[in-house]
């Protein structure tokens, strides 16, 4: 049996139409997930395995997808290593506890991946139909540190960049045991099943390329290399020459988001992408111009489609089937 269509675009290989999901298309929007979060906190869905699992395969059941993304935070490998983690409705991961010594770093562990996790992957990957990919997440290693020093979302990111610049030891401290943890997270995630990886460095477009080449890129690297099997490797707000060292930390796919064109990536690379989240909000026929502008673009490409970054929470359901039957129909046409 072939592989997923996903996985055969990923490698560049031979396929008949554009695959396409969505980031975060798993809860936020679907009414289905909000009935279960009235009955359950975050942490609580994502940790029991079945609770997990029918979350992560909502999405599919509804939009008809090519892929379900395992139901997780991007907080959620570490958990586990000392940090106590709140998610605060409208602000996002809270740590009330933040880094900011080499003492810090030090009480940090580096633990066996979570097993409720790994159940979820496995009963995901039972109950999906073969020709559906599973993607296993994890979040950038700069993103992540970076809630770790602030404590909290930032726009400036002055702690994390004081901390990079100021005690060089201690970032690189912070961030070899992200790695080494976020490493061991993803190879468990396709040791269970999954069949893609997706790293989501959410906040990297906060940094200059020197400073990622510097205090990002080896530990990116790192992570995307621990797997074998294709790597989806995205950035928001990534500059042209960001996106281009980004495809050198490794990824099979290079994702950006709506504020570059496709043509940002590499040839030698996948592209995923672009359409931007807030279009969904507006009118079909300014959704149906949008996505066709974006399917043009990647005509000529390995293409994934998605948006430009996550589902938004007030995005109508429906709005999301009809545009992955768009993208269905449409390049299985041109592609016949």
């Amino acid at each position: 049996m072939a592989d997923p269509l996903l996985v055969r675009v990923a490698r560049r290989e031979p396929a008949e139409r554009t695959p396409v999901w969505f980031m975060r298309q798993a809860g936020r929007s679907l009414p289905e997930y909000r009935a279960l979060r009235e009955r359950h906190p975050f942490f609580e869905l994502a940790g029991t395995p079945e609770l997990c699992a029918e979350v992560t395969l909502q999405p599919v059941r509804r939009h008809h997808v090519d892929a379900a993304v395992l139901f997780a935070d991007i907080m959620t490998p570490v958990v586990g290593m000392g940090i106590d983690v709140r998610l605060v409705e409208g602000v996002g991961p809270v740590i009330d506890h933040p880094i900011a010594r080499r003492a810090d770093v030090e009480r940090l562990s580096v633990t066996e991946p979570d097993e409720n996790v790994l159940a979820a992957i496995r009963i995901v990957r039972a109950e999906l139909a073969p020709d559906r990919a599973l993607v296993g997440f994890c979040g950038g290693p700069f993103t992540v540190a970076g809630y770790l020093v602030e404590g909290k979302p930032s726009r400036d990111f002055a702690r994390t960049k004081a901390l990079m610049y100021r005690e060089a030891d201690t970032w690189h401290a912070l961030m070899e045991k992200l790695a080494d943890q976020f490493s061991r997270y993803v190879a468990a995630q396709v040791a269970a099943g999954a069949d893609v990886v997706q790293l989501f460095d959410s906040w990297v477009g906060a940094l200059s390329p020197a400073d990622y080449t510097e205090y990002v890129e080896p530990y990116s690297a790192r992570i995307l290399a621990a797997v074998d099997v294709p790597t989806i490797h995205f950035g928001t707000g990534a500059t042209e020459e960001l996106v281009e060292q980004l495809a050198r930390a490794g990824g099979d796919v290079i994702g950006v988001d709506w504020r570059l064109p496709l043509a940002a990536v590499p040839e030698d690379r996948a592209v995923q992408g672009n359409l931007d989240p807030a279009v969904l909000l507006g009118p079909w026929d300014h959704v149906e111009a949008a996505a066709l502008d974006v399917l043009a673009q990647g005509a000529a490409r390995s293409h994934v489609f998605n948006l430009g970054h996550g589902v938004l929470p007030q995005t109508d359901p429906d709005v999301l089937t009809r545009l992955a039957a768009l993208v269905r129909d449409r390049t299985a046409v041109v592609r016949a």
